[in-house]
C-alpha cells in the first residue's frame, strides 16, 4: 500500500488517467474528480453525457463533515398532449434477457450534470476549469481505441445508436457499430466541452447549447428554457449509518439507495447480535428483507431500525418517480485525505444529438415503472429518485473509503456486499471488489456468481427457476470502483473488472 499519495478508481483507463493527471498537477480530489467526470462523456459515452444527471459525495480533509451534491435529473414542469410527443420503445439486448426502454425527445428529463460540475468546481476545486477539461478535450479530438467492454455496450443499445443520422455518425459510421480496437473520436463534443470551460454552465441554459436543447425538445419533447433556467443543484445531508465502528455516508432521499443499503447493514447487525454467521445465505435473507421493507415503503421491518428514521427516508424516496439506469462512477482520494465519490448516468440517451454538440440528452423518462399512472404520467417538476449510491466511509482509525457502482437496481446490493467485505470481513480493497456477488430481485429471483462455497451454491441451485447461476462474474452485478486511504497515509484502489474498471495510485 503506497503512502502519502493519491488514488483514483474509475470505469475506463482514460477516465482514471484524466483524474490522475490532475492530481499530479497539484489538483485536489475534487479537481481530479471533475476531470474524470468530463472524460466519462468521451470514454464512457454509453453511460455518461452532459445531458444526464448525477451525484457527488464529498468529504473535505480533516473533517467528518460530508456533503451530498445532488445534480440528478428532474421531471419537466409541464406536460404536453401525448399526440405531440416523440416517444417510442426500443429493446436493449443483454444476451440472456432483453429490456424495453423508450427513447425520443419526449423521453428526456431536465439534465443536471453541467450545473453540478460547476457547483463542485466553485465550492471545492482549486485549479481552473480550463485545465480540468483538457484531458477530455484531447481524447475526444484525437480519438482512442475502443475497449472490448465499451464495444460490447454499443451492441447492447444498438437501436439507440442507429436511431438517427447524427448519433449513427458518431457510434456507427457507415451504418456499422464501431468494434473493439477501432478509433472512437468525437470532435464536436471536444469543442462543446472547451466552450463549456469558457462560458460556464449558462451555455446549457441560455447559450447556444441550451438553445439547441430547446429546439430539439420543441419537436416532440417536454423541456423548455424555463426547465433549464430553473434547475438548481441541491446540497443534502447524507444518511450517516454506524456499522462496526465506522460511519457510512449514504445518498439520502429523494434517492432510494441510501436507506436501502443502510437497512441491509442494520439487518446484518441484527443477525450478528443473535450469533448468525455472515455467509451468502445470510446475505440472501438480508436482501429479501430489504425488498420487503422497500415494497412497504418503509413500514414494518424498516420502522424497527433507527426509531423509524429509515422508514421515513424510504417513504420520502417512494414519493419521487424513479430512474434506475446505466451508470458509471469515479472515486478519488488525494494525499490530504479529501475524498470524492461521484456517480453519473445518461440512461441510454434519447437517440438524437443536441445540435452539433456531440452528445445526447438522457432518456430518464423512458422507464416503464417511472410512475404508477403509467408512461407520461409522472409528477411534474420534481427530482427523480435514483439507485445511484456514491458512498464515503469513515473508520475510527482515520481510514477513508470512497466507493460507488454502476448496475441499475443492482447498485444497492453491490455496495452492500463490498462494504460488508471491507468492514466485517477485513478484506483488501481488491478482494472486496472482486469477491463473488449475489442479488435478489424484487420478485424474489436470486442471481449469483460462481465462487461461493460449494454447499451454498448447491443450496441455491435447489431453488430451480427462482435461481440463476451465472457462469462467470458479470456486469449485471454492478461495477464498484473504490479508493481507500488509511490513517497513516497509505492508499489503494480497485476498479471493478466486471465493468472495465481501472485504479491508479499517483
Amino acid at each position: 500500500m503506497s503512502k502519502d499519495k493519491g488514488v483514483v478508481a474509475a470505469g475506463h483507463e482514460l477516465t482514471a488517467a484524466a483524474a490522475a493527471e490532475i492530481l499530479q498537477d497539484g489538483g485536489n480530489a475534487f479537481d481530479a474528480c471533475v476531470a474524470g467526470l468530463f472524460m466519462t462523456f468521451v470514454a464512457e459515452a454509453v453511460f455518461s453525457s452532459p445531458g444526464g444527471g448525477g451525484f457527488l459525495m464529498s468529504r473535505r480533509a480533516g473533517s467528518d463533515k460530508i456533503t451530498l451534491f445532488d445534480f440528478f435529473a428532474e421531471t419537466p414542469r409541464k406536460r404536453r398532449p401525448a399526440s405531440e410527443i416523440d416517444f417510442y420503445p426500443i429493446y436493449a439486448d443483454f444476451g440472456p434477457a432483453k429490456q424495453e426502454f423508450h427513447i425520443g425527445a419526449g423521453s428526456s428529463a431536465t439534465p443536471g450534470v453541467v450545473p453540478g460540475l460547476f457547483a463542485m468546481h466553485q465550492e471545492l476545486c482549486r485549479l481552473p476549469m480550463k485545465r480540468l477539461v483538457e484531458p477530455a478535450v484531447r481524447a475526444a479530438r484525437a480519438g482512442f481505441p475502443l475497449t472490448a467492454f465499451q464495444a460490447y455496450l454499443l451492441t447492447v443499445i444498438a437501436p439507440i445508436l442507429k436511431a438517427t443520422t447524427g448519433v449513427a455518425k458518431i457510434f456507427a459510421p457507415g451504418g456499422t457499430l464501431l468494434k473493439a480496437g477501432e478509433t472512437f473520436s468525437n470532435p464536436d463534443l471536444a469543442e462543446c466541452i472547451e466552450w463549456l470551460a469558457e462560458d460556464g454552465a449558462r451555455l446549457l441554459v441560455d447559450g447556444d447549447v441550451g438553445q439547441a436543447i430547446v429546439k430539439q425538445q420543441s419537436d416532440g419533447g417536454y423541456l423548455t428554457s424555463a426547465d433549464l433556467a430553473d434547475y438548481r443543484v441541491a446540497r443534502r445531508t447524507p444518511i450517516r449509518w454506524p456499522h462496526d465502528g465506522a460511519v457510512v455516508a449514504f445518498n439520502p432521499p429523494p434517492a432510494a439507495s441510501g436507506a436501502l443499503i443502510a437497512f441491509g447493514l442494520g439487518f446484518i447487525q441484527a443477525l450478528a447480535d443473535v450469533g448468525r454467521a455472515l455467509d451468502a445465505t445470510a446475505l440472501k435473507e438480508v436482501m429479501e428483507a430489504t425488498n420487503e421493507a422497500r415494497a412497504a415503503h418503509g413500514e414494518g421491518l424498516a420502522a424497527k431500525l433507527a426509531d423509524g428514521v429509515l422508514a421515513k427516508n424510504m417513504r420520502e424516496a417512494a414519493r419521487h418517480p424513479s430512474a434506475h439506469r446505466g451508470t458509471t462512477h469515479v472515486s478519488v482520494i488525494d494525499r490530504d485525505g479529501n475524498a470524492a465519490s461521484a456517480s453519473l448516468s445518461n440512461g441510454e440517451g434519447n437517440g438524437s444529438i443536441v445540435g452539433k454538440f456531440g452528445f445526447m440528452l438522457n432518456n430518464m423518462l423512458g422507464e416503464e415503472d417511472l410512475s404508477p399512472g403509467g408512461l407520461g404520467k409522472w409528477r411534474q417538476g420534481v427530482r427523480l429518485s435514483s439507485m445511484m449510491a456514491p458512498t464515503v466511509i469513515l473508520q475510527s482509525d482515520g481510514t477513508v473509503i470512497a466507493l460507488g457502482s454502476g448496475g441499475s437496481n443492482r447498485i444497492r446490493t453491490a455496495i452492500l456486499q463490498v462494504a460488508v467485505n471491507l468492514l466485517d470481513r477485513g478484506m483488501s480493497l481488491e478482494e472486496a471488489v472482486e469477491a463473488p456477488r449475489l442479488h435478489v430481485e424484487r420478485d424474489g429471483k436470486l442471481s449469483f456468481e460462481p465462487g461461493l462455497p460449494e454447499a451454498v451454491e448447491t443450496a441455491f441451485r435447489t431453488l430451480g427457476e427462482r435461481a440463476h447461476a451465472w457462469p462467470a462474474a458479470n456486469l449485471f452485478f454492478g461495477g464498484v470502483h473504490a479508493a481507500r486511504r488509511v490513517g497513516d497515509g497509505g492508499v489503494e484502489g480497485a476498479g471493478d473488472p466486471r465493468r472495465g474498471g481501472v485504479a491508479i495510485v499517483v
